[in-house]
């Protein structure tokens, strides 16, 4: 009995997915032709009569559009206030949704879907605020026109020559559990136009002149019932697999039927010369019932042994109904009647079009039906199938001659490597001879049958069915001649050795076809699990990669470990142009490549455009655009025509390009932060330059024109203030030019410090003579252990360092202002302390923020500067190799602290070499 147990893992999805489908709301569309069809009539009337049922109906927005009728619908039942906007000097009414979501009804009813909401609104359209109503478990109704669908306004504007701009994405419509119809005729919608049903008559006139024209009304109608029949169609499909258990079995236990709802049809391709024929004839039907179409060959054990010629004209035909529009399959099983009629289940297919099988000729008249016909055998699986047989051809569908020679060389390889199988076999049936031979006294003829079964076990799990049978014979003759009384001679004593011989050579042919079968099933396996591991490791790969050129690399290689021979991933340049490789191997075609680009298209080898070449060109098509070309020249270019080969390649091609597209806008968004980053810069540095040049600059001016007016006795008064600005100035450029040269060498690890052994007391006396003027007769307080070793760094630098600290304690802090140094066993640590008010609350915890350049600790501030005189701090002390902090005193004001790394200082010798 089989097993009917569901899979666990399955069973708990399914629990999941119910349990998010009972906390989600009910989504009901009202969906229509056009405008004017009875949508809002319609729902409102539902609305009323769930309301007389005892639920909670609330009206969220409505629009009547002036129709009475419509209005008087409205009465009895709770409206929900609309929300008040200002735009523009106006103010519009829109839909609450917060107020929707607090008073959480039954049922809510939003009307026209599309509807673009005011500025300001929480979300830009109203199926979005939708979208959040259900996700709070609330059950909304609303309507929609098919012209407002997103896939289809192209093809309505086109139609009516009225294109909308207010759409709604089509998962919309897919993703609601129901979709109400409301549909009249054409003639009916005219007079309702004219009798001012839909429209003011000055909106009526011009409607029915443009819009509401017969032809247009009958095409959106075909256009909304088509929308509508898919979407029901995605309703049965989706039941049908909620209801199906493991291996397509329904809660009952039966096999679920296939149902003749959407008509699609299912050819079964066949090894005879007529399957070109079968397919056309389910091409045409297909195309006379406009519905779609799968084509499926089953490949069994006894089919994969075909000659080369029938192998060609499957996959001829296979390609041939690629080409007319229908989804080829190549399914595998011993049983080709069950595994088509479960192909017909899985895809919903009620018509099976196969062809008529060969008439039985010569001894197999006689012999009697050998084997069930198809058509029998698939009636018998699935009675509620539609067969239709199709009759025989002449013509015969072939390969092109460039993927026949190329198919050859594949043919005779694997011809070649039957032979060593059937050699193999010999050997055994002469190894096991030589070795029975001694034993024929010791052991019993049976046990010597045995040991040629084991023989013939082994051949068959090495080799497969034909050399197995090669085997069993051989056994039989081997163990009859040499063992068999009388020895050396074929003829049989005892007739009961005759059904020792029956037996044994039964058992070996039934041991190789049982085997066969085994190794048949592990090679699907096999090649399935190939198919997965290879696109598991690539997307594995690509998702670590960061640069285009990994993607390149990655993929070719993935490619051709799959498929063999030589694979080539081509991207674009800045131009959006294809670049042909470097080295362009052997019947590489960068012009075939440029074509595939640009039409995003397959061609060359396999494929309908140049198909003489000896490379098979795959357009990189990404979800944006086309980013590449994948060439590959396969090992076995028979396995482009495979549909499962095909479809991986396919794959691998789009994995590709994906990461491609997820490079670039990598590499796009860090162009963007850059941008943004030099843009901040640059403004920074435009304002610091505009306020704090221009202050010393017109001061400067001011003062030398005032020599003139001044008296003499007053002219060095002026000098000196004139002397003050100037080096403001200076210090401003110097620290400009500084942080640029430092920048610069930071990033590029060229700073060059002239490193000595230093004293310290001599480095902080210097700071503090250079930043007197800054001090403006602050007082400095020093401290540090008289018995400071030398340290090792560039005194020019660090003096550097200290002197924009003492400068930026004299802005911001008070005084006095201390500087200390101390020893500790790896670093130098230097403080620069004032009693200032301290750092501003804003920076706490984000003390480090001070040393980035223009920044400053507060934005708006009477203090000049710009901002650089920590930032060059932090590049010093960094190019040393040391750390810079900032941090609040404990009984008040700002301390900054720098640590340099030191060792231990040489000998006085040492250090005078």
């Amino acid at each position: 009995m089989p097993e009917t147990r569901p899979d666990p893992d399955a069973l708990l999805a399914q629990l999941r997915s119910d349990e998010a489908r009972a906390l989600r709301g009910k989504l009901r569309i009202y969906f229509g032709a056009s405008a004017g069809v009875g949508k809002t009539w319609a729902m409102l009337s539902a609305a009323r009569r769930e309301r007389e049922a005892g639920r909670d109906v609330l009206i969220g927005v409505v629009e009547t559009h002036g129709r009475s009728e419509t209005a008087a619908l409205l009465a009895g039942l709770d409206t929900l206030p609309l929300r008040e906007v200002p735009y523009r000097g106006r103010t519009l009414a829109e839909f609450d949704l917060d107020a929707a979501l607090a008073r959480r009804p039954a049922v809510l009813l939003v009307d026209e879907l599309a509807h673009t909401n005011a500025p300001g609104s929480r979300h830009a359209k109203r199926w979005q605020d939708v979208q959040e109503l259900l996700a709070a478990g609330i059950e909304v109704w609303s309507a929609l026109n098919v012209q407002h669908l997103e896939s289809l306004n192209g093809t309505v504007g086109a139609i009516t020559g009225v294109r909308v701009h207010e759409t709604v994405p089509d998962t919309v419509l897919d993703e609601a559990d129901e979709v109400v119809l409301v549909d009249v005729t054409p003639d009916e919608l005219t007079a309702r136009l004219a009798a001012g049903k839909v429209y003011l008559p000055q909106q009526a006139e011009r409607a029915a002149q443009n819009f509401f024209r017969k032809g247009n009304l009958i095409a959106l109608r075909e256009i909304a019932l088509r929308r509508t029949a898919e979407h029901v169609e995605d309703d049965v499909r989706g039941w049908r697999v909620e209801q199906s258990g493991p291996g397509g079995n329904g809660q009952g236990g039966a096999a679920l039927q296939a149902w003749n709802t959407s008509g699609a049809i299912l050819a079964c391709v066949g090894p005879h010369e007529g399957a070109a024929q079968t397919v056309r004839t389910a091409a045409r039907l297909a195309g006379q019932l406009n519905v779609r179409w799968h084509a499926a060959y089953v490949e069994t054990p006894r089919l994969q042994r075909l000659d080369a010629a029938q192998r060609d004209r499957i996959l001829a035909v296979l390609k041939l109904a690629e080409e007319l529009g229908a989804a080829t399959a190549v399914p595998t099983g011993a049983d080709v009647a069950e595994q088509l009629s479960e192909q017909a289940r899985r895809l919903n297919c009620a018509t099976l079009v196969i062809g008529r099988a060969e008439p039985v000729r010569g001894w197999r008249r006689w012999w009697g039906a050998s084997a069930v016909p198809l058509a029998r055998a698939l009636a018998q699986r699935a009675p509620a199938l539609d067969i239709l047989e199709v009759g025989r051809a002449d013509s015969a569908r072939r390969l092109s001659q460039a993927t026949l020679v190329a198919t050859q060389a594949d043919d005779d390889e694997r011809a070649q490597s039957r032979w060593p199988g059937y050699a193999w076999a010999a050997a055994t049936s002469i190894a096991l001879t030589l070795l029975c031979t001694p034993l024929t006294g010791v052991l019993e003829l049976s046990n010597i049958v045995m040991l040629f079964l084991l023989g013939v076990v082994g051949v068959a799990m090495r080799f497969g069915r034909g050399p197995s049978a090669l085997a069993a014979m051989l056994n039989v003759a081997a163990f009859d001649y040499f063992f068999v009384a009388p020895r050396l001679s074929f003829a049989v004593s005892d007739v009961q050795y005759l059904l020792t011989f029956a037996v044994m050579l039964g058992v070996g042919l039934l041991v190789g076809q049982l085997t066969a079968g085994l190794r048949f099933a592990a090679g699907v396996s096999t090649s399935r699990e190939r198919r997965a591991r290879s696109l598991f490791e690539l997307t594995r790969e690509l998702s670590a990669a960061l640069e285009s050129t990994q993607v390149v690399a990655l993929g070719a290689a993935a490619v051709q470990a799959h498929f063999g021979g030589h694979a080539r991933v081509l991207v674009t340049d800045a131009a959006d142009q294809l670049v042909p490789p470097a080295d362009p191997p052997p019947g590489f075609d960068a012009q075939v490549a440029d074509w595939a680009f640009r039409h995003g298209q397959p061609a060359g080898l396999a494929t309908a455009t140049l198909a003489a070449q000896p490379w098979h060109y795959v357009p990189l098509r990404a979800p944006m655009r086309v980013r590449g070309v994948l060439a590959l020249c396969p090992a076995r270019p028979r396995w482009l025509l495979i549909p499962e080969q095909a479809q991986q390649l396919d794959t691998l091609a789009r994995q590709i390009a994906i990461a491609l597209e997820r490079v670039h806008y990598v590499e796009v968004a860090q162009r963007a932060v850059v941008e943004m980053e030099s843009e901040r810069l640059r403004n920074a540095l435009l304002g610091a330059i505009s306020h704090d040049v221009r202050t010393p600059l017109t001061a400067l001016i001011a003062l030398a024109e005032s020599l003139q007016t001044l008296p003499p006795e007053e002219h060095g008064e002026a000098a000196r203030a004139i002397v003050a600005q100037a080096h403001a100035l200076h210090a401003l450029v110097s620290n400009l030019l500084d942080m640029a040269r430092l920048e610069s060498g930071v990033a590029g690890g060229t700073v060059n410090l002239r490193r000595d052994w230093q004293s310290v007391e001599e480095v902080v006396g210097a700071a503090i003579r250079a930043a007197r003027p800054a001090l403006r007769g602050m007082t400095v307080q020093t401290a540090w252990d008289p018995e400071l070793p030398l340290v090792e760094f560039d005194a020019v630098l660090i003096e550097r360092v200290l002197v924009n600290l003492l400068e930026n304690a004299a802005k911001y802090g008070a005084a006095p202002i201390e500087v200390g140094a101390r020893a500790e066993p790896a670093a130098l640590v230097l403080t620069v302390r004032d009693h200032g008010p301290g750092l501003p609350a804003a920076l706490h915890g984000r003390e480090q923020t001070l040393f980035d350049k223009f920044t400053r600790g507060e934005a708006e501030s009477a203090t000049p500067g710009v901002g650089l005189g920590l930032a060059i701090c932090r590049a010093v002390v960094s190019a040393h190799g040391g750390e810079i902090s900032a941090a609040n005193a404990r009984d008040g004001g700002a301390e900054f602290t720098v640590t340099l790394p030191r060792r231990e200082p040489p000998e006085p010798a040492e250090a005078q070499l």
